[in-house]
């Protein structure tokens, strides 16, 4: 039979468990370290190596010129050598460690980039295709056909018939014109019952049958759904009155919700995709008709109106859609969306050296097609970049203290000028504020812009001087760290 154990006993068990957990845990932490740092641990630095510093490793963001014991731990403090790729080398990590990470590295490309944007969208009736149904005399409806708003209807289909006395006495008048056997006078009576809004038709029938008829259906002229429909049996009704009112289904408006920063990327007669939740895998074309002229002040948002057919009616208005608004292609400088590091204040990726070394890289990203990040600064085609893993690389990459290089640094160095390049193009002026000038510029091939609206500061301010909003102006303007910068501004003459 077992004793149980005795208080002192399980306390001293519960120790060791710790100490064994915690010796674990710090062994697995030594394994997962790249080679290169492993001989970092020692607190002994070797003899023919030159040390930049030394750290705590669980606090490696602290620097010490001295070793000793870490004032956060109870260990001895390591040094970080010259030659572990602390600086501008980037960080190693084993290539057996990359292996067993799973790292994939992608080549940064250029090539065609298609400038889309993607938005949602709600269907609405087409607005141009809507009838008015109206009373052509004063008269009673004598009856109506069961319709009702919502309902739809083909073209022609009966509305009400309208009961109208004074058509009788007129078409009584025709008629003995018409036994004269003058043509003038035919033709002038017959205008007449045309100007009391008879149609041709009944004038044709009265003329064939010689009976007069005071009595006409009211159709649709087109077929669609019934908006709004204010006929009753029995009531009276005065020419002119709307009875009812048809909107056409042929064609459906889809309303696209646009983000004002993206509006300058769309324009009239783009193509545009569409996909509804009703229609699974199935993908609606049409093309944009109209750009509204005012914003949503509460979404920032423009609404773009995208033209769709509808044969058979199957889009109904009201329903919701995902709309991809294709816009032209264009060469541009372009990584997997998903070696893009994004981290709210910025985007950065893991560039990858030679002998196993990484750098973290902060770049200026674009636009995206599909699984494609365009990259507007800080890369250069042709590097590799870690498309998968890099998360754990960038970890390693914080563990050792090492910063993303910054924007500015890591922009692909240009040969020696006598001054700062200046990249050149031509737009039109939307908007001016002291120091600053918002322009519509033509994409700027140099360095991968496309077309957009972007605000420029002024070196000096005094370059937008008689210059006004919708002038086309040439300008040429420099990359700085904290924006573009115009230099040379002219307006340009009418050709």
């Amino acid at each position: 039979m077992t004793r149980p154990l005795s208080r002192g006993q399980l306390g001293l068990s519960a120790v060791a468990i710790a100490v064994v957990a915690a010796l674990g845990g710090y062994g697995l932490a030594q394994l997962q370290r790249p080679h290169a740092d492993t001989s970092a641990m020692s607190a002994a630095p070797a003899p023919d190596r030159k040390v930049l510093y030394w750290y705590d490793p669980m606090v490696p963001a602290q620097h010490f010129d001295k070793p000793g014991k870490s004032p956060f731990m109870d260990m001895q403090m390591v040094p970080r050598y010259a030659d572990e790729g602390g600086g501008e080398a980037g960080v190693r990590i084993d290539p057996g460690a990359v292996q067993n990470l799973g790292v994939r590295l992608a080549t940064v490309e250029r090539g065609e980039f298609a400038q889309g944007v993607d938005a949602t969208g709600v269907l609405d009736f087409n607005q141009r295709d809507v009838a008015i149904v109206q009373a052509r005399a004063a008269g009673f409806v004598q009856r109506v056909y069961g319709r009702a708003p919502g309902d739809v209807v083909a073209a022609g289909a009966p509305i009400a018939d309208l009961l109208v006395p004074s058509w009788a006495g007129a078409q009584g008048e025709y008629l003995a014109v018409r036994g004269n056997g003058d043509p003038a006078l035919e033709a002038a009576a017959r205008q007449r019952l045309r100007l009391l809004g008879m149609s041709d038709g009944l004038i044709d029938q009265v003329a064939r049958t010689g009976r007069t008829s005071n009595l006409v259906t009211v159709t649709t002229p087109v077929a669609g759904a019934i908006q709004t429909l204010d006929v009753r049996q029995g009531m009276t009704v005065g020419m002119g009155q709307t009875l009812a009112q048809v909107s056409g289904l042929s064609t459906v408006w889809l309303n696209a919700a646009v983000p004002e920063a993206l509006a300058g990327q769309v324009r009239a007669g783009q193509s545009a995709r569409a996909e509804f939740a009703a229609f699974t895998g199935q993908t609606f074309t049409g093309r944009v008709t109209a750009i509204l002229p005012t914003a949503q002040a509460d979404s920032r948002t423009l609404t773009v109106r995208v033209e769709l057919a509808n044969p058979g009616g199957r889009l109904k208005p009201g329903m919701f859609a995902t709309v991809h608004l294709g816009g032209e292609v264009r060469p541009a400088l372009f990584v997997p969306s998903e070696a893009v590091i994004r981290t709210g204040k910025r985007a950065v990726v893991m560039v990858a050296g030679d002998s196993g070394r990484f750098q973290p890289v902060e770049v200026q990203i674009g636009r995206e097609d599909g699984d494609r990040t365009e990259i507007l600064a800080g890369l250069a085609e042709g590097q590799k970049v870690v498309a998968s893993g890099q998360f754990l690389i960038d970890s390693e990459a914080s563990l050792a203290g090492l910063r993303a290089k910054p924007l500015a640094a890591s922009a692909p160095a240009a040969p020696a000028k006598a001054g700062p390049a200046l990249n050149q193009t031509r737009g039109r002026v939307e908007a001016l504020a002291a120091g600053s000038i918002t322009l519509s510029h033509e994409p700027v091939a140099a360095i991968g812009w496309p077309a957009m609206t972007m605000t420029f500061k002024l070196d000096p301010p005094s370059l937008a001087q008689g210059l006004k909003v919708g002038d086309q102006v040439a300008f040429a303007f420099e990359q700085r760290p904290d924006g573009p910068v115009v230099r040379r501004l002219a307006k340009e003459t009418a050709r």
